[in-house]
C-alpha cells in the first residue's frame, strides 16, 4: 500500500481556495500598483491626513499580535496562537482597505530628507514594499492551512510568513516615522 504525503493531497475544496488566494495574491499588488499611476482624484473634499497615523498604529498592532501569536505557539497554546494570528489578519486586512482608500483620495508625499538619512529611508520602503507584495500569498495560506487544520502545510509555510510579516509591519511603522515630517 502506497503512502500519500499530505502535501499532495489537495481536494476540490482546497483548490478552489487556491486558487482564489492565487488571484488576490495578483489582484491586491496591482491594485495597489494602479494607485500610484492614477491622476489624483480630485476628491479635495475627503480629509484622510489622519489615516497615515492610523495605519502606523495597525502595523504596530499587527507587530504585536503576531509575537504574541507566536509566542504562544511557543509554548503549546494553539488557541490564544489562533486568536492572535486573526487578529493580526484582521488588523492587515483593515489596513489594507484604508490604504487603498488613503492612496485613491489622498495626496501623494515624497520624502524630503536628506544624506544618509534619505538612504535609509528609501532601503527601508524599497524592501517593505517587494516584501509587502511577497507577504500577501504566505499570509493567505498560511491563515488558509491554519484554519483547516493541515498543519504540517500550515507550520511549513509559516516559518516564513511570520518574519516577513512582522518586518513587513514594523518596516511600515518606520516608514511612517521617517515621512510623517513631510505630510502636508
Amino acid at each position: 500500500m502506497s503512502t500519500v504525503k499530505e502535501s499532495n493531497l489537495t481536494s476540490a475544496h482546497d483548490r478552489k481556495f487556491l486558487t482564489l488566494i492565487a488571484v488576490l495574491s495578483v489582484a491586491i499588488p496591482v491594485t495597489i500598483a494602479l494607485l500610484f499611476f492614477m491622476p489624483e482624484s480630485g476628491a479635495a473634499d475627503v480629509d484622510v491626513s489622519y489615516l497615515p497615523g492610523f495605519h502606523a498604529t495597525l502595523n504596530s498592532l499587527t507587530a504585536i499580535t503576531l509575537v504574541i501569536g507566536y509566542v504562544n505557539v511557543k509554548r503549546g497554546n494553539t488557541r490564544a496562537h489562533r486568536t492572535a494570528m486573526l487578529v493580526a489578519f484582521s488588523l492587515s486586512a483593515i489596513f489594507l482597505v484604508s490604504y487603498v482608500t488613503y492612496h485613491f483620495l489622498g495626496q501623494r508625499t515624497v520624502y524630503g530628507g536628506e544624506g544618509l538619512l534619505k538612504y535609509i529611508y528609501y532601503f527601508i520602503l524599497l524592501t517593505h514594499i517587494v516584501l509587502a507584495v511577497v507577504i500577501v500569498p504566505l499570509v493567505l495560506l498560511s491563515v488558509y492551512f491554519g484554519i483547516t487544520n493541515q498543519l504540517k502545510r500550515h507550520r511549513r509555510i509559516s516559518k516564513w510568513t511570520f518574519p516577513v510579516w512582522l518586518y513587513v509591519a514594523i518596516t511600515g511603522v518606520l516608514v511612517y516615522l521617517l515621512i510623517s515630517p513631510y505630510y502636508a
